[in-house]
């Protein structure tokens, strides 16, 4: 039998602190009573989780001798940390726990340092504040979940169900982790990252480029080749590129690829056209290509991302 602990702070995400709960809950195992004791762990007997408080049984000093130790996101996810839930964190990690987690309960195991020098991921929303603030930390806002081994961190919401099936696999393998995952009404593995659930907005006029990227949102249907992007915008290649880079933090053919995968995924979600219409509409000049780098942009491809975001009344 595993010990999973789970740590309530103040401010703690309720959603983030039931999923563990409900899947190693679920979890049996032939021949095992227990597959995983469960432990709710609070930095007070009494934890606020916004609409309401949590009654606690079991305090910061039981972090100890858990085999997994399960942070849950905040609503603040700024908010200062306890030492004392920093030294639990940091003392459970020295004695070889599992440490894992959920959403931006990241910013937690972040403030402990048992993140520096790895990759971590986030909730998307709160991944750039995550790499302002901890800069040692290869922030990967793509992914639903990044396994260091010890340490592992989720995206948000039901990304901290993908990763605890993961570690229910990791523990009993993939029979036990595919049952569960039937329990909790969940596929074991989700086809894509959490890139293929990024809003990304449009531009703004808070750039002098905003005429150029609104011609170049109009025009996503033509070829498009840089000098023709700096003819338009009256400056040279060199400049062009530089005031990308100065403003957008990247080139104005990489900006231009984002622009239409952006727009495919509008039209995947929004109408009826073939796969090949989407890639043409979008200005690719084949369907195979389109397929590459939707697959690459968005980490699953335009069939998996109508299946999951399309309107299904959509003629």
């Amino acid at each position: 039998m595993y010990v999973i602990a789970i740590l309530a702070m103040h401010g703690v995400v309720p959603f983030d602190l039931s999923t563990p709960c409900e899947v190693f809950g679920r979890v049996r195992v032939p021949g095992i009573q227990d597959a995983y004791q469960i432990r709710v762990c609070g930095e007070a007997k009494t934890v606020k989780a916004g609409a309401f408080d949590l009654r606690v049984q079991w305090d910061l000093s039981h972090l100890a001798g858990a085999h997994t130790v399960i942070v849950p996101g905040l609503a603040n996810p700024t908010m200062p940390i306890a030492d004392e839930v920093i030294y639990a964190l940091q003392a459970a990690a020295a004695d070889g726990a599992r440490i894992a987690s959920i959403c931006t309960g990241a910013f937690v195991l972040a403030a402990t340092g048992l993140l520096d020098g790895l990759r971590a991921t986030t909730h998307w929303l709160a991944a750039p504040e995550l790499a302002r603030r901890y800069p040692a930390i290869k922030v990967d806002p793509n992914v639903l979940f990044v396994d260091n081994g010890q340490i592992l961190t989720s995206a948000g919401a039901a990304a901290g169900l993908d990763l605890c099936l993961h570690m229910v696999r990791c523990d009993y393998g993939n029979a036990v982790a595919a049952n569960t995952a039937r329990l909790s009404v969940m596929p074991l593995e989700r086809e894509g990252g959490q890139a293929q659930f990024i809003v990304y907005e449009p531009p703004t006029s808070e750039t002098t480029l905003e005429p150029l990227l609104r011609w170049l949102e109009q025009n996503l249907h033509t070829p498009l080749t840089l000098e023709a992007i700096a003819v338009e915008a009256g400056m040279s290649t060199r400049t062009l590129n530089r005031r990308f880079r100065e403003q957008s933090g990247t080139t104005p053919l990489q900006w231009l690829l984002a622009a239409r995968i952006r727009r495919a995924q509008q039209l995947l979600e929004t109408t009826a056209l073939s796969i090949e219409e989407v890639a043409t509409t979008v200005g690719f000049a084949s369907t195979t290509t389109f397929r590459e780098h939707f697959n690459r942009l968005i980490d699953t491809n335009p069939q998996a991302y109508r299946r999951n975001f399309g309107n299904q009344n959509q003629s």
